[in-house]
């Protein structure tokens, strides 16, 4: 637990929330009652004052690093520089998680800015598994691996995207990062049952929970909703992550914030709301995961 200086209820170590570059000075100035903090690796990658100053942040608080270019489901293989400059960055901060998303976002040494979606297929299983166990050798540590938001469907896919991500957990040995979100997104635009997907994500190889804010927009006379981290958590993501806690335990849980920044103190609202609401499922404290 880190104690707050501002007097205000601590919140468990099993909360923490999306750490950006506007609100890290008033973090290191008033240290905020908070479990953990997570940032984006490949925004460190360059050390420089950036990563210095978080390394001042980590004196008082649990990190966790997220990627999203490690690109784990391209056909030619995982870059070994990026993957190098992570082990770099995990060597030196020592985050507690390491996590990543199920997608490809390289192909032919072009970096791509978008996280997109794979075919669930016997050969993208076999793909992907492999990526992970590269990565997961190289950093000495199991990857958390990230749910998606979606918005199509391959046609040619054969495996639901629960199953695929447990067969992953099997061959590799890697975790799960449950991203309450990306479910109830995927859940509208792609018309699947949210609860049903839930529960059918293997329980024990789940490690961590991200919430976050969501828009709405009509498409050809139906809404699509996007997973854009630029308001607080929306009602039926909230819903259920009470299911989650319910399901997978008190897990470290996340609040995302990307766009449209609020003040810190708004983001450690929410967080709180996430506290209440894993105290009120758990019978009690959070927990200190």
């Amino acid at each position: 637990m880190i104690s707050e200086a501002n007097g205000n209820s601590a919140i468990p170590a099993a909360i923490g929330i999306g750490l950006r570059a506007p609100h890290l000075a008033e973090i290191i100035a008033t240290r905020p009652a908070l479990g953990w903090l997570e940032v984006h690796a490949e925004n460190y990658m360059g050390g420089g004052p950036a990563l210095t100053q978080l390394e001042v942040v980590r004196r008082d608080y649990r990190l966790s690093l997220h990627g999203v270019g490690l690109s784990l489901g391209s056909a030619e293989g995982i870059d070994a520089a990026h993957l190098g400059r992570l082990k770099l960055l995990v060597d030196r901060l020592e985050p507690f998680l390491v996590s990543e998303h199920l997608s490809w976002s390289v192909s032919g040494g072009a970096y791509l800015n978008d996280l997109l979606p794979l075919p669930y297929t016997e050969e993208a299983l076999d793909i992907v598994a492999a990526n992970l166990a590269q990565a997961q050798d190289a950093l000495g540590r199991p990857l958390l691996l990230e749910n998606p938001s979606g918005y199509l469907r391959f046609r040619h896919s054969t495996i639901a995207e629960p199953d695929f991500l447990a067969e992953l957990v099997r061959r590799s040995g890697c975790r799960l990062l449950c991203d309450v979100n990306n479910i109830v997104v995927s859940a509208s635009n792609l018309g699947f049952d949210a609860k049903a997907y839930l529960d059918a994500l293997p329980a024990a190889a789940v490690a961590e929970i991200h919430l976050a804010g969501h828009a709405a927009t009509e498409r050809g006379g139906r809404t699509l909703l996007i997973d854009d981290h630029g308001s607080r958590v929306a009602a039926p993501v909230w819903a259920l992550y009470r299911r989650a806690l319910a399901h997978f335990g008190l897990v470290p849980s996340l609040v995302e914030w990307d766009r449209n920044l609020p003040a810190l103190p708004v983001l450690i609202e929410e967080a709180r709301r996430a506290e209440g609401m894993a105290q009120d499922v758990g019978g009690g404290d959070a927990g200190t995961a």
